[in-house]
């Protein structure tokens, strides 16, 4: 068995009850923390919480050597831990497929989502979110400013009344990325970025889902640039058209002008 659990938002107590269960129960516990990090807590905290040993896999390491994680699963109940909830990336749902080909029974147990925290945080409502995009840093796409894609994503949403929610950039064992670099991109460096292909819009800050200290600021992208919003993680959300409720609880929430 290969049980898939997502860690939830913040810190070591984030987890599902069942997650929790799941990884008490496990012979074997994998990781991988180059997707998303769990910023409230570190791998000695989360091995002493759920008294196990985990070992982390690196980007190579579940990308292109899954093997180690399959084999085990083949005779082992193993689990495998990510940050979030488990299948929202495309590297996890890839490992899956590679198990149920090997005939190794799979199972999910979720995990709380930065795009839900997102919508429960600022009072959006949640069905009206279109396409998500990721804005990453300017040296990891080569080029100056934002993308063409993540504009059109912007732009798409927007002509369709949606609401579109902004993964800022992580950079965690990128063997291109210097340790000096920034390793976290945040929300006033994205309204920065963001407010010269949208100059005078509204947007979101969600920072720090999850935590006992979350910070929810929405003003005018130029305004949010120039404005520091604490330790990470951050979100940005470029809101379309308001509808009343969402107008008051960015209002009485986000100190919306």
């Amino acid at each position: 068995m290969l049980t898939f659990v997502g860690l939830g938002l913040y810190d070591e107590r984030s987890v599902t009850i069942a997650g929790r269960d799941a990884i008490r129960d496990a012979d074997r516990v994998f990781a991988e923390f180059y997707t998303s990090r769990l910023i409230g807590t570190d791998l000695e905290s989360l091995e002493a919480y759920h008294d196990t040993t985990i070992e982390v896999r690196d980007r190579a390491g579940v990308e292109q050597d899954p093997a180690p994680v399959l084999d085990a699963a083949e005779t082992d109940d193993v689990v495998f831990l990510t940050a979030g909830d488990t299948m929202v990336s495309t590297t996890h749902t890839d490992l899956r497929l590679r198990a149920e080909e090997r005939g190794i029974e799979t199972r999910v147990v979720h995990g709380t989502t930065a795009q839900t925290a997102a919508a429960s945080l600022t009072g959006l409502q949640n069905y009206r979110f279109g396409k998500a995009t990721t804005l990453p840093f300017e040296r990891a796409h080569g080029g100056d400013g934002v993308p063409d894609s993540v504009v059109q994503t912007i732009e798409d949403n927007r002509s369709r009344n949606l609401h579109t929610l902004v993964y800022l950039d992580i950079k965690v064992d990128d063997p291109h990325w210097d340790d000096s670099d920034d390793t976290y991109m945040t929300a006033d460096h994205a309204a920065g970025l963001l407010a010269e292909s949208f100059p005078e819009t509204l947007g979101v800050v969600v920072a720090r889902a999850g935590s006992p200290d979350p910070a929810i600021v929405a003003d005018t992208l130029d305004e949010l640039a120039t404005r520091s919003f604490g330790d990470p993680l951050h979100l940005l959300v470029i809101p379309a058209d308001l509808h009343l409720i969402e107008e008051d609880a960015l209002t009485a929430i986000a100190d919306a002008p």
